[in-house]
This record gives C-alpha cells, structure tokens and sequence, in this order.
C-alpha cells in the first residue's frame, strides 16, 4: 500500500486537495505492500517530485480512490475579492487554505496545517499518532500557509528520543524540533525546542515576518529564510538565511542577501533590513556542501528608486551557498532589477543532465516569467544557452530606472507568452472580447518588462506566474520535467502617495507610490487572456524542446453549459506564443 501511496502523497496531493475542503489530507488507494518513503517537501534534498514507485500506471491510475481523510479543523473563512482592490481589513483575514504537502518517514506521515499544527499519522489508516499546537495567534497572521515540515534521522542513535526530529517553522518566526515518535519538543534544541527567529531582526511587525516554507536539513545543519511581506516599506526585516546546529539549536551562520561591499548588519547589531528574502523552499545537495537558496525581490516590489544597487545585487536569483560557512559560491539573476515581482518562486531542482555529451550536476530553475533556466550546480554558469536582450525603456515613472537588458534563456522554450497587447484580448462573445480589448487599450501593454505606471501596466506572465511556489516534477531518467503554468493577465498601477486608496493593502510606505493590483477580467469576469488559464506542460531539459502541453483544470462546475464544454474542447491541442518580439 504504502509504495502506490506515497507517489500520491508526493506528486498529486496538492492537484487533490485543491478541489477537496480546505483542511483535508486524502489517502488514496493502493495496492503494493513495499515501503517508500517521501523523507522531504520535495521527495529529496533537491526537489524533483520523483519517486521510484511503479504500482501507479495508465492502466489502473482511473481506479484509485479514496480510502480515508483526516481533517485537521483548522480553517479560516475569511475573505476574498478578487475583481477589485482589497482593502487591508480583507488582507489580514485571508482565508486559509491548505497547501501542504506531506512527507512520510519511518512509517508515519506527517504534515502540518494552516495553523502551524503538525500531525502525525498511520499512513494506512489515518489514524493519528500524535499532534502538537505550536500555539500561533492567528489574528495577528495575514497568511496561512505551512507548506511541509522537515525531517532529520541520527545517524548515531535513530531510536532514541528526539533521534529522529521533525523541524517546523512558524508563521510567528519560531523554528520548532520535535520527537517524531511522540511530538513531544526536543528541550536541548534552543530555548526549551525552538528558537526565535525574530532575534538579529530590526523592529518589525508580526505580520511582517513568519516561516512559510520547510526548512532544510543538510548534515547536522537545519537552515531556513523567511516570508517577509510584500509591498510594504523599504525597510522590512532582513531577508537573512540562518543554519543552526539540529541538536543543539546553536546559531552556525546568517547570510543577509546584501551587496558584498556591503555590512552585513546595522549599528545596533541587527541584520541590515530591506534585503531580498528567501521565502521559498531550499535545496541542499551535501555531496558539494551547498544550499541553494531562491530568492524574492527586494521591497518595495514595483518601485526601485531607491535601492541603490546594492539591495538588488542578489534579487531574484539563485544563490548557492556554503553550507558550513554561508558564504557564497555563485549566484545567478533572472531578472535585473525586479519591479514587476517576478521573485524566484520555486524549489531549485537538482538533477544531473548530458548536454552537448558531457553529462553535468545541473539545477533547473522555472520562474514566474514562465522561464526555465538550466545551471551548472558547481559554477551556476548556464548550461542551455541564455542572451541578454534589451528590453523596454520608456514608460517609468519619475525617480525610477531600469535594466537595459534581461535574461532570456534559449532552451528550454519559454512555457508563457511573454507579454500581452490589445490585439490578444479574447472573450465568450464579441461583446466581452470588445471590453477586454478596451480595459487592455486603456493600459500600458507590451513585452515583457514594460515597467509598472501610473496609467497601469498588463502583467503577462503575471506576478503570480507562470511558475509559482509548486516546483516541477523531473522523470530522473528521462530527464523530462512535468511544470504547471498559469495564464492570466494582471494589471500593476502605481498612484501618487496622496492617490494612494486608504488602507491599500501594497502601500509600499517610504516611496513615492502606492500600488494598486487586480486581474484583468471582461465584462463577464473571465480573464482577458485566451484559455487555458492553466497548463501542464512536458519539456526534455536535454534538448529544451517542450513535448507536450495539456490544459489543467476546467470550468466544469462554475461555468455552465456549453460554456465549459467549449473551453475544454478548443483548447485540448495547444499551440501557444512564445513572445513578443521588442
């Protein structure tokens, strides 16, 4: 059972529980009795979403179903606007939502809710071993997200208790080890089995700063970034990565994503604030002793002027760093000087690749930009072709300036089109079409990299993806990756500060705008973009061509019929733009 299952749990559950209640894990069916185990977020250190599992295939994948759930109770309704600005009241009381994903290690299944609770479970069954509340106060949280927890064996004595340790990270900036076998803290970890990350910070609000994503474990090291919140000043907590000691909880190092030239901390000892954090999931790969960090874009997300160079330096990149000293070894920049939030999104993926007859450890990274870049893991030198192209330089407003080039990678083809003009509007009718081409004329549209304005600028790869936090899925074999793109347009207007909405939630507080932020939608709601709004896409990292391409979702059961019934059986064989030429 255990072997089909954990494929599942793996690769599918998020797919799953999307549709299902929001604080629901489902089990399903299986077959096989062999064990394989989910030890990490990913599957592994590196990512990758592979498992060796052979019981699921297209011959009896339509028969599985559910066997159990387990619901956790935690759940948030809060609210949701989504054809219109949301004011700050709305933003601090998100609704919650489950996106976690578990990990199953020495035969019990573990994950964690929207509340920071971690569960432990029978994987065949359901029923529950264990539960520990880290006891996080949600009304001072904006999100709930808690993507996985971590787990770390000792070698030396894998029996004894807190021998083998399942690490959290809070939401309230706590990093937590507990026992596995009884959830009980690990006392010789920190303070009494934590720590709080919020000492070495500059002054900050709760909401400002929490864990969202598992931490990584390399060696006895556990390591972790941190959200910080978008949008909001320039002079947010530090975006600083920490390892510390797994037995002990001892601080090893900080790396603070400043310029080199730069302190690392201010005068009174913290860690200089307003630096690019690293919000999403890290790899590790400990036969070269690196982690290998994604990281955001510096803040405030749509206005630079003020950042001086040396905040950007290591925006939406992708840093390798020395595990046992910090330092770093390489780093590459996706986007030069982001202001459109195209921050690296998702798990680095490690997988080694035969490229032109050499065979080399390679991280494949996608983006939000609906790219894919392919890296040396030793050097971070791209693997696949990338050029430096110019890119739009006119529509900024005053204070700001730009890149004159950005990367575009050659191969793999880019999964998104790479920007949006009104001649792309689509609608159900020529009646919502027309007010879809209308909305897009009335705003600043173009390549990719039209800076935000003030008349408001068409985000297409959106700031939302493309690519998101959901890494791909690498067939280590074939070496073909498995990625979900989305397509939907977002319109980014900067106003003036005395413009600015009261209780905008994007304030960008300290600059001379504000933003505002909504989907571009017809007249009838849907996006302005033509379907599919999502895809599943195949790509061979070999030879970068993209083999094939299906929509994902449907409309089935929020639109009606034939509406849903047309969407589906247009747009079943794609074939997409890449980009628009500059």
């Amino acid at each position: 059972m255990k072997q089909q299952m954990l494929l599942v749990m793996g690769l599918y559950l998020p797919l799953v529980v999307i549709g299902a209640p929001a604080n629901t894990v489902l089990e399903i069916a299986a077959l096989q009795s062999d064990s394989i185990e989910w030890p990490a977020y990913g599957g592994a250190p590196g990512g990758g979403h592979y498992s060796k599992a052979i019981a699921i295939n297209k011959a009896n994948v339509h028969t599985l179903a559910p066997v159990w759930s387990h619901r956790s109770g935690d759940f948030r309704p809060g609210k949701q606007k989504l054809a219109k600005e949301m004011d700050i009241a709305d933003f601090k009381t998100r609704p919650s939502s489950f996106i976690g994903t578990p990990i199953m290690v020495r035969d019990k299944l573990y994950y964690c809710t929207p509340f920071n609770r971690v569960f432990a479970l029978n994987p065949a069954t359901g029923k529950e071993h264990w539960s520990y509340d880290p006891e996080v106060d949600m009304d001072q949280e904006a999100l709930t997200n808690c993507r996985a927890v971590s787990s770390w064996v000792d070698a030396k004595q894998p029996d004894s208790f807190c021998g083998h340790r399942i690490l959290l990270g809070t939401l309230d900036a706590r990093l937590i080890a507990l026992d596995g076998e009884t959830g009980r803290p690990c006392e010789e970890f920190g303070d009494q089995g934590q720590i709080d990350l919020s000492d070495g910070l500059s002054a900050h609000s709760g909401i400002e700063y929490g864990v969202t994503s598992a931490p990584a474990i390399i060696g006895d090291l556990v390591v972790t970034g941190a959200f910080v919140l978008d949008s909001n000043r320039p002079d947010v907590p530090s975006g600083v990565v920490r390892a510390y000691n797994i037995r002990t909880g001892a601080f090893v190092w900080g790396w603070n994503p400043v310029h080199p030239d730069q302190p690392q901390v201010d005068q009174e000892g913290n860690y200089q604030a307003g630096s690019t954090n690293v919000w999403s999931t890290i790899s590790v790969d400990e036969a070269r002793g690196l982690v290998i960090v994604p990281t955001g874009n510096s803040s405030p997300d749509y206005y630079g002027g003020d950042r001086k160079g040396h905040l950007d330096y290591y925006s939406s990149s992708v840093v390798a760093l020395a595990a046992n000293t910090g330092e770093v070894v390489w780093h590459y920049q996706t986007v030069h000087h982001d202001i459109w939030d195209y921050d690296v999104p998702a798990q680095p993926t490690l997988v080694d690749i035969n490229i032109n007859g050499k065979t080399s450890a390679a991280v494949v990274q996608v983006t939000k930009m609906g790219m894919t870049f392919v890296l040396d893991r030793q050097s971070g030198v791209p693997l696949h072709p990338v050029e430096e192209r110019p890119v739009p330089q006119t529509g900024l407003v005053a204070g700001e300036y730009l890149s004159p080039t950005q990367p575009f990678p050659l191969k793999p083809e880019p999964l998104h089109q790479l920007g949006m003009s009104p001649e792309d509007a689509w609608g159900f009718t020529p009646w919502d079409k027309g007010s879809c081409r209308e909305k897009l004329a009335a705003m600043e549209t173009g390549p990719i990299y039209t800076p935000p304005s003030l008349k408001g600028t068409v985000l297409y790869p959106s700031n939302l993806g493309g690519h998101n936090w959901g890494a791909p899925a690498i067939d280590l074999g074939r070496k073909i990756m498995i990625t979900n793109t989305k397509h939907l347009p977002v319109e980014v207007k900067l106003a003036v500060r005395q413009d600015c909405p009261e209780g905008t939630p994007f304030p960008q507080n300290g600059s001379p705008y504000c933003v505002i932020m909504r989907p571009v939608l017809s007249s009838l709601g849907a996006p302005c973009s033509k379907p599919p709004w999502a895809t599943l896409d195949a790509v061979d990292l070999v030879s970068g061509e993209i083999l094939w391409r299906v929509p994902l979702g449907s409309l089935k059961g929020i639109a009606p019929w034939p509406i849903y019934h047309f969407i589906t059986v247009s747009y079943t064989h794609l074939t997409l733009p890449t980009k628009l030429e500059v």
